[in-house]
């Protein structure tokens, strides 16, 4: 059977969707990370990173590599706000051409790059790397990690916000609440101590580890008005089961977050510092 995270797939499916993303949810292509719980899903999309950011201890003029960069805001907000120095990559060459184009007049030291994450080909290291929402599409994790630890600088610090399964779900459990996510959002999903093993497994020292679900459950409730905006089935009806599925898929997030089946979770490592 095919994968549920196969690679062309993920390419056609962002090629097609991200224009209407941009349009229907903002600059931002994640989760948001509500505090008072009555900000606007772009305020909240906002606070994700500036949470993310504040927990990685970013310095002014760090030099940051943004895999999996969607559109290319956090990149841009990165750049502006820490006057970093930021690469984004994305598999997407629609996302590459909207990141570019974001940047343009911004006057900021952001760069976008076609590249496969694991296949990553740099021929320097980072003091930060940053992915959200993005590694649960990769195919072989274990290889990701090792590969992205060479690319961070001795005390430099790997930010992660992604997907996760609970632990110990029964198979029925399982069947019933993420095979439909995994299914319709073209993720394989594990559980955070896999990603903390690969984290300390390539010399990376955990500094903050969170579930993030009662904060950004919330975006759940607003895709599904989203979603019921006419364009999106009109591609279902010219694009067949497999976009269904990923429309389908949107209940399956709300319900994941309300069995607590699905989790949200953020990562923030340190690699050792030299001596």
């Amino acid at each position: 059977m095919p994968r549920s995270n196969d690679k062309q797939r993920i390419i056609e499916h962002y090629d097609l969707v991200s224009p209407y993303y941009r349009s229907r949810w903002g600059e931002h292509i994640h989760h948001g990370y509500w505090i008072r719980g009555d900000e606007s899903n772009e305020k909240a999309q906002l606070q994700l990173v500036e949470h993310l950011a504040e927990l990685a201890n970013i310095k002014p003029r760090a030099d940051i590599l943004d895999i999996g960069c969607g559109f290319g805001a956090s990149s841009l907000y990165l750049a502006e706000h820490y006057n970093a120095k930021v690469t984004g990559i994305t598999i997407s060459s629609v996302q590459i051409k909207m990141a570019i184009q974001a940047a343009a007049g911004k006057q900021l030291d952001a760069k976008f790059l076609l590249m496969d994450a694991e296949v990553m080909n740099f021929e320097k290291q980072f003091d930060l790397l940053w992915s959200v929402e993005s590694i649960a599409h990769y195919q072989n994790r274990q290889a990701f990690f090792a590969s992205a630890a060479k690319l961070l600088k001795p005390g430099g610090s790997f930010a992660i916000t992604d997907w996760f399964k609970k632990e110990n779900l029964t198979r029925a459990e399982t069947r019933k609440f993420i095979g439909p996510i995994e299914k319709g959002m073209l993720v394989e999903l594990q559980v955070m101590d896999d990603y903390e093993q690969f984290l300390i497994s390539n010399s990376l020292q955990i500094i903050h580890r969170e579930v993030l679900n009662k904060n950004c459950a919330k975006t759940w409730d607003l895709s599904l008005d989203i979603i019921k905006d006419r364009s999106f089935w009109a591609l279902a009806a010219k694009y067949g089961p497999e976009f269904v599925s990923y429309l389908k898929a949107f209940q399956a997030m709300r319900a994941g977050f309300a069995s607590g089946n699905f989790v949200y979770g953020l990562f923030v490592a340190s690699a050792i510092p030299n001596t």
